[in-house]
């Protein structure tokens, strides 16, 4: 899991692990009105280095460390049917991405909360009829979900990689001075330098290749306001339905036949 020590010059500075989320679209602000101080995996240190930078940069420093944040704790009660969410509808989305990595265990199943498993919960959410300040999803729905979008089912405890790619490149200034014109032509380098690597059965290379076209695709969507992940559900969602046969090694779908 990365943290990022966010600035909005004036205002305050704070620790956010999708600043993008918390800062764009929770706060109102764009991207040009905040910058990324620091990053990094250790929240012991980022929880003391967001105390020290609020001193250096003037701003009153926050009483409780982020690490210790009571918001950042979500309890989630499961029983055979149902997870429920101690949030109302219209916060969900914002307290799941404030959790992003941690452990749903229900009755069908284990997840890491990643945030394409945080769309689906907000999608198919339904407000309590106990509580209105508290909603659930149903559990067999939800693991139903995961197994088909295999790319949900992999659990990586430490980080959402989608995410990691997005702060690294704000840090750089992609999003900044970068355009999409710029990361397209950037794509096809790097297509070049897989098709390539194929040709001499380069193995590395391809690897190499591919996670460097995954980063620019991530760049790219960024880029056209979009995130990579929504881009893979919508192209999934097409492609599960689809039909057809392998022809010369190429699969045809059914209407093309």
């Amino acid at each position: 899991m990365t943290y990022c020590i966010y600035h909005i010059p004036g205002k305050k500075i704070g620790v956010s692990k999708d600043p993008k989320y918390r800062v764009e679209k929770r706060q109102g602000y764009d991207e040009d009105d905040y910058e990324i101080l620091e990053m990094s995996d250790d929240i012991d240190y980022i929880s003391k280095r967001e105390i020290e930078l609020q001193i250096e940069y003037g701003y009153k420093p926050d009483e409780t460390l982020f690490k210790n944040l009571n918001c950042n704790k979500m309890k989630v009660n499961v029983t055979d049917q149902t997870t429920t969410f101690p949030v109302p509808l219209n916060k969900l989305r914002g307290r799941l991405m404030d959790n992003i990595g941690m452990t749903l265990a229900s009755s069908e199943g284990t997840y890491q909360l990643t945030s394409g498993l945080v769309n689906w919960i907000v999608k198919n959410a339904n407000t309590s009829q106990f509580n209105i300040d508290r909603c659930y999803v149903y559990n067999k729905a939800m693991s139903k979900f995961m197994s088909t979008n295999e790319i949900y089912t992999k659990e990586n405890t430490s980080r959402n990689i989608f995410d990691n790619i997005r702060s690294w490149a704000t840090v750089r200034g992609i999003y900044e001075k970068g355009n999409s014109k710029t990361q397209y032509v950037k794509l096809m380098e790097e297509a070049g330098e897989l098709a390539r690597a194929l040709l001499k059965n380069d193995k590395p290379e391809v690897i190499d290749s591919i996670g460097d076209m995954v980063v620019v695709l991530t760049n790219l969507a960024k880029l056209e306001k979009l995130d990579i992940e929504d881009c893979i559900d919508n192209a999934y969602a097409t492609i599960s339905k689809r039909t057809g046969k392998m022809v010369n090694g190429t699969f045809v779908k059914t209407e093309s036949l």
